[in-house]
């Protein structure tokens, strides 16, 4: 048995802590916030998608955040303004063009490995998610766009997805509340959506019942790692200090600032990421509101089916710093291109939504030690921490065992 101490509470860290807690290790989790899931793990876009797999990495996006760059209701938006960290990542994005095949399809298989560890998860620990296993359909509105995503298929094909070809009229038939033919589409029957932040709260209830201790409320102060124990000094509720053999550091966009602290560079970037949940308040909203899960191409929407009375809209890349302020032109079009779609579907109440993606340059998380054998890291999942949480952390367990 090793005594681990995990910083961060959001998908990645509980995830790890359930792993590390049916491995028979003694866990303790720190978050700054009051309760599991209250930041990035709060109101994504909910999908489990490995068919969302494909890294960013390529001219085309770099071509497309130029031509963006001035038009604040654009899919992907810079802030123009400079920093050493912003030029650092992206310089270091382009840097990882080159490798845009091989992460694509490494992070497919990951995907589809993470998809049976989190349902067998479910299953054992009884969580309630509002999980919806009716596939994910990508939907393009023209024949370029289409004939682009034949050839991302192909690496998603190589990575072990069943992902296939529609039409337009097949799309509609696959998601009836369309109220727009597409040119085409891609479905993937395996894929499947859920709310994140459901499953991580109940996820930490199950990790609790297994030993696992949840300090909430507290910030780090500073950690000192020496040869036989992790120091790590807290502050909030009051000052305190844990020891620990092992470190994992599970905190999202924060992780950039502790790496630094203890001598590692992880060069994560926090990528601002927007959502509404539509309340479906009637049957006629509910019964307009689509079942399937979608992700428009053009737009860069997703959206997620939540149970019979909410419709998540998510979308957006925003490279604004740390910036968390939730921006009424950056959620208009998410109000926007649910009026197109679904028009019978009432959007007189929606909740509006955003947080920070912890993304690397290359688009893979880090999962592994740092330069001291008791510090490990867990981040950097970017878009896809919740498809990839369950598998990451099979691998951190398997680190530290």
């Amino acid at each position: 048995m090793v005594k681990v101490t995990i910083i961060g509470a959001g998908i990645t860290g509980v995830t790890a802590a359930y792993a590390l807690a049916r491995a028979g290790h003694e866990v303790t989790v720190i978050d700054r916030h009051r309760y599991p899931a209250m930041e990035t793990s709060f109101a994504n876009g909910g999908q489990l998608s490995a068919s969302n797999a494909e890294v960013w990495n390529s001219w085309a996006t770099v071509a497309k955040g130029l031509r963006w760059m001035m038009q604040s209701s654009a899919p992907l938006l810079v802030n123009p303004k400079p920093s050493w960290h912003k030029l650092s990542w992206m310089a270091e994005f382009c840097g990882a063009i080159r490798k845009h095949d091989a992460n694509t399809i490494e992070t497919t298989r990951l995907a589809i490995q993470a998809r049976t560890h989190l349902f067998r998860i479910a299953e054992e620990e009884g969580i309630d998610f509002d999980l919806e296993r009716r596939g994910i359909l990508h939907i393009y509105h023209d024949e370029p766009s289409f004939r682009a995503a034949a050839k991302t298929n192909e690496l998603l094909r190589q990575g072990g997805l069943d992902r296939f070809p529609v039409t337009g009229d097949e799309a509609r038939s696959i998601e009836p509340a369309l109220d727009i033919t597409p040119h085409a589409g891609f479905y993937t029957p395996s894929d499947c959506t859920g709310d994140i932040h459901k499953f991580t709260r109940g996820l930490a209830k199950a990790c609790e019942k297994r030993g696992v201790r949840f300090l909430h409320d507290y910030d780090v102060a500073g950690i000192e790692p020496k040869d036989d124990v992790v120091k790590i000094a807290l502050s909030g509720r009051s000052a305190e200090e844990l020891t620990c053999e092992k470190l994992i550091i599970c905190a999202g966009v924060a992780s950039r600032q502790l790496a630094t602290s203890l001598g590692d560079r992880i060069n994560i970037y926090p990528v601002k990421g927007y959502s509404i949940t539509v309340v479906l308040k009637d049957g006629k909203s509910q019964q307009a509101a689509p079942q399937v899960s979608l992700l428009d191409e053009s737009a860069k929407i997703v959206t997620s089916r939540l149970g019979i009375d909410r419709f998540r809209v998510a979308g957006t890349a925003e490279f604004n710093g740390y910036n968390r302020d939730i921006r009424d032109d950056r959620i208009g079009p998410l109000v926007s291109w649910s009026r197109k779609l679904f028009p019978s579907m009432a959007t007189d109440t929606i909740i509006p939504w955003a947080g920070l993606r912890p993304m690397t340059p290359s688009m893979m998380p880090k999962v592994g030690p740092g330069r001291h054998p008791r510090i490990l890291y867990n981040c950097g999942h970017g878009h896809l921490g919740w498809t990839l949480s369950a598998i990451t952390a099979e691998m951190i367990a398997q680190y530290v065992t």
